[in-house]
């Protein structure tokens, strides 16, 4: 199947794409929403948008003039009430894959003030640093002057990057900079195959300075350190590892914290597994203690110095530990009255498994992908955990990912 066609839109992909149905399969348009007619190059199943012939009632003006050619934003054309309901229903569909029958709330809206750290890509052309996200589908850079939905901090995030990348050009063809907004300044580690020394790092300390960086890092090795870069989680302030993870949002943080919180109930002894730097932990050891495991030793360095540090904690203890290779068994989860896990995108399975042969109360889990949610879900309510309440939390506004708190309870 090839050529212009007029499509009727009938769902929402997703990827945020919208889906029409021909005799020959599924076609998938980029930029068209439900209810639409709109007219299409299609080649196979993949449609690239024409023209928008019967806009749908809920089509809104995105509000960023690089929408459409930037990767990161997939749907700023959809307004509020259509695109909830979307995000919602990419939760619901990975429950039902699983057979999973549990009521999902509404959409929590965690966008706040932005997000608070950004990758830039930096390539060098002829004479010019450029500096940006990579386009739709296309290993091709767009050069960027600004993106309007990171915190204001990071409004200049792409001339910071070209600014710390120019001492590097010549040798090396391309690098990441990852920026990060705390609140004692910006961030920043920049990544690629470079080594760093004599007058590079001289001109890259002299542009950190200048650019008044809290601290900058080349493949988390320090350059300059200005200022520690810290940020509060709960009643700690936790200096940020360099280049170590964190949620996009700080409302993202705040409102999974809240719902961890809220569903260990009134556990007196708590396991955080894939703790991080501690955004559970410290906020849970304000009313339990807490034992913390994660592989990051540097993560888990930043959360003990941070709980010593906070008066009136309860103990926290932190683990190093490989919970992929090596988790928690039953037998030293059975300890615990309430775990949370918060795995990276590919989930916990083998630790799900571990979590439905204990006799653990409660289980939290939180999650940034729904597919292997619903798997790990599907293993603890094979063990015999009930869904008491699924939480979508949208910190990645206008782009297809979700997070996911859910609280489980172990039937009686």
């Amino acid at each position: 199947m090839a050529g212009e066609m007029t499509l009727q839109i009938a769902a929402m992909g997703r990827h945020g794409e919208g889906i029409a149905q021909t005799a020959d399969g599924p076609v998938y348009v980029p930029f068209a929403l439900p209810d639409e007619i709109v007219c299409a190059a299609v080649d196979g199943n993949r449609g690239r948008l024409i023209e928008v012939v019967a806009p749908a009632a809920d089509r809104i003006a995105p509000f960023c003039p690089h929408f459409g050619r930037c990767g990161g934003c997939a749907v700023q054309h959809w307004q509020d009430d259509g695109y909830r309901g979307w995000k919602r229903g990419l939760l619901e569909t990975a429950l039902r894959h699983r057979h999973i029958e549990a009521p999902v709330d509404a959409l929590i809206d965690a966008h706040g003030d932005g997000r608070r750290r950004a990758t830039m890509h930096v390539r060098f052309a002829k004479r010019r640093v450029l500096a940006g996200f990579m386009e739709r589908r296309s290993h091709r850079l767009l050069d960027l002057d600004q993106c309007p939905i990171v915190v204001p901090a990071l409004a200049d995030a792409a001339n910071v990057a070209r600014a710390l990348a120019a001492p590097l050009d010549g040798r090396v063809k391309a690098l990441d900079v990852l920026l990060t907004a705390t609140e004692t300044g910006l961030d920043c580690d920049i990544r690629g195959a470079v080594a760093v020394h004599g007058d590079s790092q001289l001109a890259l300390s002299g542009a950190a300075a200048e650019r008044d960086l809290a601290r900058l890092t080349v493949n988390r090795d320090l350059v300059i350190e200005r200022r520690p870069p810290a940020l509060r989680m709960g009643p700690a302030m936790v200096k940020l590892p360099p280049g170590g993870f964190l949620q996009a949002t700080a409302a993202g943080e705040e409102a999974l914290a809240r719902l961890a919180g809220a569903g260990i109930g009134d556990a007196d002894r708590v396991a955080d597994l894939f703790c991080g730097v501690g955004p559970f932990a410290l906020r849970l050891a304000e009313r339990v203690t807490v034992v913390a495991f994660d592989s990051d030793a540097r993560a888990l360095d930043a959360l003990s110095h941070a709980a010593r540090s906070a008066p009136g904690l309860k103990p926290v203890h932190a683990e190093r530990r490989d919970l992929f290779r090596q988790p928690l068994t039953a037998r030293e989860l059975n300890r615990f009255d309430a775990v949370v896990f918060d795995p990276p995108r590919a989930g916990a399975e083998t630790q799900a498994t571990e979590l439905a042969q204990s006799t653990v109360p409660t289980v939290v889990a939180v999650s940034c992908d729904p597919p292997s949610f619903a798997r790990d879900a599907a293993i603890l309510v094979e063990g015999g955990y009930r869904i008491e309440r699924i939480t979508p939390v949208d910190q990645f506004k206008h782009s297809a990912h979700v997070e996911t708190v859910a609280v489980l309870r172990r039937a009686c």
